[in-house]
């Protein structure tokens, strides 16, 4: 087929002038179309009809095997992949398999690590076009997408869409392997790799591994020290976005993630995972070497430090060593003398939340903490495990030396004296 009518900035040729005078639209910008309802602008036409789908909710196009409807066909044409397990696009670096050509486009800038999408304001760029346009919010502040449960704002339609999934606590995307169910997409791509034990993402600086693209993100602000996220309330900064959030409920006192069964309510949705076990007594992560059994695997990795007596956090001040990141952090308030946790009642201030909430026990008389065995009462959950020991008679404070245990580390600490010969309280 002749085609007589080309375009002079990319010599792209056409058969018809008409759709030659479209195309100039991609190079001058023009958006002649514009919705009525919201004002956005199109190019296109039929990219206007398409939007208008948003506003009247019209999904016309149906999936026939789960009846999932769609507002674009594409979309229909991309969900149909995930039911015939079609990836017919493989990368030729990693072997890795998509559904979709423009998947793997976008998979293969993390290889080459091309990043064409810029902002024009700040010159920060993006390897996707929808990273940048998410960003172009942190310019704007703009949240259009109001959730009608809660009137929470968003930025971005996608996570208001994924935020509605907390009200309807509906899991939609199911692993093949476990059946676990999770909210989001990306949620389910980052478990799959604990079965497959896939880490394409590898640090250039220490060749750490890892398989998320966002992990190796947050693991190199280590060696940049990189902290952009910065608290607007108290200028604490963050490497993360989603820790600065989660530090943001200090100051807002938010919880947004509520027990069912007691409706306690919870900051971070890992403290309410957690906190369920306390209903369900599950424990099925067990030490090998004294058998004490764990909720959570990282439980169980943190405990497995005492006897290897390992010490990975160092603080870069006074080279203090810790087993776990929670005691670092807590150690560096005493250098910074941060105290960010204040007392309502008495405006006395610390360091560590949970201090303070030991704290509020005092102006409180609460003692929810109970001893099944002698119904003994205390305030501090951590008193109840020291309590318990009396009936348990475990010991877990071993002195290298002599190899007297204990069951308090404070009665360990005194014990060394004996060894030392260290006498640090003068009259």
């Amino acid at each position: 087929m002749e085609k007589p009518h080309f375009c002079e900035i990319c010599n792209k040729t056409f058969s018809e002038y008409g759709s030659l005078k479209k195309h100039l639209r991609i190079h001058t910008k023009e958006k002649p179309y514009v919705c009525e309802i919201c004002n956005k602008v199109f190019s296109f036409f039929k990219d206007l009809k398409i939007h208008l789908r948003i506003h009247t909710s019209e999904k016309p196009y149906v999936c026939e095997t789960c009846n999932k409807a769609f507002s674009v066909s594409s979309n229909l044409k991309r969900h149909l992949r995930i039911h015939t397990n079609e990836k017919t696009h493989v990368c030729e670096i990693c072997n890795k398999t998509f559904t979709e050509s423009g998947s793997l486009k976008r998979h293969l800038r993390i290889h080459s690590k091309e990043k064409p999408y810029a902002c024009e304001i700040c010159n920060e760029a993006f390897s996707e076009k929808g990273n940048l346009n998410r960003h172009l919010h942190v310019h704007t502040k703009e949240k259009p997408h109001v959730c009608e449960i809660c009137n929470k704002c968003f930025s971005v339609f996608s996570y208001l869409k994924i935020h509605l999934l907390i009200h309807t606590n509906e899991k939609p995307h199911v692993c093949k392997i476990c059946n676990k169910t999770f909210t989001k997409k990306g949620t389910l791509n980052r478990h799959l790799c604990t079965h497959t034990k896939e880490k394409p993402y590898v640090c250039e600086i220490c060749n750490k591994a890892f398989s998320v693209p966002g992990s190796l993100t947050r693991h190199l602000c280590i060696h940049t020290n990189e902290k952009s996220h910065v608290c607007e309330i108290c200028n604490k900064a963050f490497t993360e976005i989603g820790s600065l959030k989660k530090h943001l409920r200090i100051h807002t006192k938010e919880k947004p993630y509520a027990c069912e069964i007691c409706n306690k309510s919870f900051s971070e949705k890992s403290n309410l995972n957690r906190h369920l076990y306390v209903h369900t007594k599950k424990k099925p992560h067990v030490c090998e070497i004294c058998n004490k059994a764990f909720s959570f695997f990282k439980d169980l990795k943190i405990h497995l430090r005492i006897h290897t007596n390992e010490k990975p956090y160092v603080c870069e001040i006074c080279n203090k060593t810790f087993s776990e990141s929670g005691s670092l952090k807590k150690h560096l308030l005493i250098h910074t003398n941060e105290k960010p946790h204040v007392c309502e009642i008495c405006n006395k201030a610390f360091s560590i939340s949970s201090n303070l909430k030991r704290h509020l026990c005092i102006h409180t008389m609460e003692k929810p903490h109970v001893c099944e065995i002698c119904k003994k009462a205390f305030s501090v959950r951590g008193s109840l495990k020291k309590h318990l020991r009396i009936h348990t008679k475990e010991k877990p404070h071993v002195c290298e030396i002599c190899y007297t245990a204990f069951s308090v580390s404070g009665s360990l600490k005194k014990h060394l004296h004996v060894h030392t010969k260290e006498k640090p309280h003068v009259c």
